[in-house]
């Protein structure tokens, strides 16, 4: 569960971001109580998946909302280069 599935959905990838923040929260309980290296190994490995995902989220709401990317900035090119020939 190391990596972003491309694939997911956007219900998917909120209820991997509610786990890990669920496990996060336990994680921080239990540093709480004394420092634990495993603990805080694990709590930073999950804070980096939750930046992935929330920015998997962001990128998978943008692409909705606007379409391909690729086909955006092509799209973007082909004007520019229509606006330089005028």
């Amino acid at each position: 569960m190391d990596l972003v599935n491309n694939d997911m959905t956007l219900t998917d990838i909120h209820q991997e971001i509610d786990r890990a923040s669920e496990r996060r929260a336990d994680l921080w309980h239990i540093l709480s109580q004394g420092y634990d290296q495993d603990a805080a190994a694990e709590l930073k490995s999950l804070s980096q998946r939750l930046e992935r995902l929330w920015d998997e989220e962001r990128t998978l709401k943008a692409e909705l909302r606007f379409g391909d990317r690729d086909h955006i900035v092509a799209r973007a090119r082909v004007e520019e280069r229509l606006e330089r020939a005028a």
